[in-house]
């Protein structure tokens, strides 16, 4: 009877509640910010230590070229095409990102030959439009078609909200991100593609002997900022997207909806710092050992344990740290056989209301087929308890 209850908790919760894991401490004050959306993760176990409206879409402005780089940066991976790769500037990419246009250029010559690594430098370090188009025109035909390619690609990631309508990111009114998704864009950069990314820190470059410096007015800020750039949009306001490093600890943060350029590099600052400095990463549990159990069905155990394959570590405040609380998630029921190894579910870390951190969970060792007594067994439980 008392397993029967205990089935009946487990079932009706859809989770196992990590009671050992909660910290009752008195939580923090929010860090306000003036940001309309906000959202900052730490790198390495990915806890989210600030989030507000970061599922809220906005225009992506000079953003979008994060999609667009990583597109690029993907076609080179695939040797879809390659850094000597030399493409053609039209008439469009001239009229509507050179010279003629009045927004950020590299200046490139109507008809004139460029080496894709040369486009690379004048997207990330100038932030040139018509670099954008002349590699979305070369690799896709059109900006057009290279922008669908953004979206797909996008979609790929599980970027699920952004929509791309230009390589650019000029005004367009299907255009949207939101932080959340680039936040994680820019975490997929740094760690998918070392290789170009010391390209954002890069101060300046010479390219047909015009010197150009860095356009990302977040490396002035002189607090470990090594990555990615700023935008702005009509209506929205002033966004950004930074990557910062301090001793071994690296941030991701994407804010909009700011005022003015002013208020976007105080308030980046602002959070940074606070993220940087009020921190600390504590481990929950180590490699290997055992998270929890979930209930098998028609197995030779009953249950199996749940380990990670990694540490479970959180990024915490270091003084006050908010209560926190773990469930593991899962779909029941879990039917025997269970291979050892075999992805089961996550544990979900919450601080207060909101999740944090989620950690994918394997069973710890194999469970085979049980008898025809102990199937039966678990079909009249599942039976009797199913519809809950």
């Amino acid at each position: 009877m008392r397993h029967l209850l205990f089935l009946f908790c487990l079932i009706v919760h859809g989770a196992t509640w990590l009671s050992g894991l909660a910290m009752a401490q008195e939580s923090p004050p929010a860090f306000v910010t003036k940001a309309k959306q906000v959202y900052m993760i730490e790198a390495k176990t990915g806890t989210v230590l600030l989030a507000s409206n970061e599922n809220q879409v906005f225009p992506p402005a000079s953003l979008a070229k994060l999609m667009t780089m990583e597109v690029v940066f993907s076609a080179i991976k695939r040797n879809e095409i390659s850094r000597d790769t030399v493409y053609s500037v039209s008439e469009h990419a001239w009229r509507t990102g050179g010279a003629p246009s009045g927004t950020t250029t590299m200046f490139a010559a109507l008809k004139s030959q460029i080496r894709v690594d040369d486009l690379l430098r004048g997207v990330i370090i100038q932030n040139a439009n018509d670099a954008c188009m002349v590699l979305a025109e070369g690799i896709s035909r059109s900006d057009a078609e290279f922008a669908a390619r953004m979206t797909a690609r996008a979609r790929d990631l599980g970027l699920t909200r952004s929509i791309f309508s230009n390589s650019t990111g000029l005004p367009d009114a299907e255009s949207r991100t939101t932080a959340r998704d680039l936040v994680e864009l820019a975490r997929h950069i740094y760690g998918t593609y070392p290789e170009f990314y010391p390209l954002y820190a890069q101060p300046d470059f010479t390219w047909n002997k015009i010197f150009q410096r860095n356009k990302n007015p977040l490396l002035a800020l002189n607090i470990g900022v090594d990555g990615f750039g700023a935008g702005f949009a009509e209506g929205s306001g002033y966004a950004l997207v930074a990557s910062v490093e301090r001793n071994g600890t690296r941030l991701f943060l994407a804010m909009g909806g700011l005022a003015g350029d002013k208020e976007r590099l105080e308030e980046a600052r602002k959070v940074l710092e606070w993220g940087l400095s009020s921190f600390e990463t504590k481990v929950l549990f180590k490699q290997g050992e055992v998270v929890g159990q979930a209930s098998v069905y028609g197995g030779t155990s009953r249950y199996v344990d749940l380990i990670a394959k990694e540490p479970v570590d959180i990024y915490l405040p270091a003084n006050n740290p908010d209560r926190l609380s773990g469930r593991i998630v899962y779909r029941w029921p879990l039917r025997a056989p269970v291979a050892e190894g075999q992805p089961v579910g996550v544990l979900r870390i919450s601080s207060g209301e909101r999740v944090v951190r989620e950690v994918p969970l394997v069973s710890a060792r194999s469970i085979g087929t049980g008898s025809l007594t102990s199937q039966a067994t678990d079909a009249l439980l599942e039976l009797m308890f199913f519809w809950l």
